[in-house]
């Protein structure tokens, strides 16, 4: 299995390579990928990770990476900062520099994929929402990211576009807070929720289907098996937590949407955390 992992090595290139980006480096790497993560301030290397400090911005800078040829390129942007400027320089300002990269140098990866968000939806009556459905983003980093999108649809490029829900895990503990600080609200309003790892599966899933030679589609959201309301996770944490569910005031922030994840399951993709019972679990025997 080892021989056969380098014999098909391929160079993984993950832009904006932050704590998804590493995840995903530590699957694909016993895989036989060698992997680059592009950072404004890298970390150390790991054993799966070779780092670059690059700022995408800078376009000749990218341009000299993108020379390397990858065989995959991964886009996961995270702005530096908090407003439409801050989302338009992350989003479709690294999307048009990685395409004016990869014409001016001939590159051609096999596989372009993007993590986009399904805050490109604006349904807000308690629908359900899949691949087909609207988007009408009713936030400025929605309208961005499906700019960005547009720009990797009409490249010419074989791409994936993966639209994660709520993004939870280590290190991504709000809600956890809120529920011990007594500060969460008892809300109808549906949220979508996928864990880090299952986001780290879903991508490393959907390259390797693609270089296995099985067909994949342009565009999946994804999201665990369970949409729910915010007021009962919120009652779930807090039996779990032991926090008196009393102290927590009720909040009509509308319905939200639900986010239906039957294309990737269709894929073939198992999720370890299925629902958010599943992934909190986990979380909350850590932090006992």
């Amino acid at each position: 299995m080892i021989e056969d992992a380098k014999v098909n090595s391929q160079k993984l290139l993950i832009v904006g390579c932050g704590d998804l980006g590493r995840r995903l480096a530590e699957r694909m790497a016993p895989l036989g990928y060698r992997v680059t993560g592009l950072r404004r301030q890298p970390p150390a290397d790991t054993g799966s990770l070779h780092y670059q400090a690059v700022d995408t911005a800078d376009a000749a800078a990218f341009e000299r990476v993108l020379a390397e040829d990858f065989d995959v390129i991964v886009v996961t942007m995270t702005p530096s900062e908090r407003g439409d400027e801050g989302y338009r320089r992350a989003y479709v300002q690294t999307c048009e520099h990685l395409m004016a990269g990869l014409n001016a140098t001939g590159a051609s990866p096999r596989l372009i994929l993007y993590v986009s968000s399904t805050g490109v939806y604006g349904q807000s009556d308690g629908e359900w929402v899949d691949e087909q459905s609207p988007t009408q983003p009713s936030r400025a980093s929605g309208e961005r990211l499906l700019e960005a999108e547009q720009i990797i649809a009409r490249s010419g490029f074989e791409h994936c576009i993966v639209r994660f829900s709520g993004i939870y895990g280590p290190g991504r503990d709000r809600m956890q807070t809120l529920v011990r600080q007594g500060r969460a609200t008892l809300s109808g309003r549906y949220t979508n929720r996928i864990h880090a790892d299952d986001c780290a599966g879903v991508m490393a899933h959907l390259i390797e289907r693609h270089r296995q030679g099985c067909p994949i589609e342009s565009l999946y959201l994804a999201s665990d098996d369970e949409p729910a309301p915010m007021a009962e996770v919120v009652n779930w944490l807090a039996m779990q937590m032991k926090v008196d569910q009393a102290r927590f005031a009720p909040d009509d922030g509308g319905l939200g949407k639900r986010c239906d994840n039957r294309r990737l399951r269709a894929s073939g993709y198992e999720f370890r955390y299925p629902s958010y019972r599943n992934g909190y679990e986990m979380l909350l025997s850590e932090y006992r």
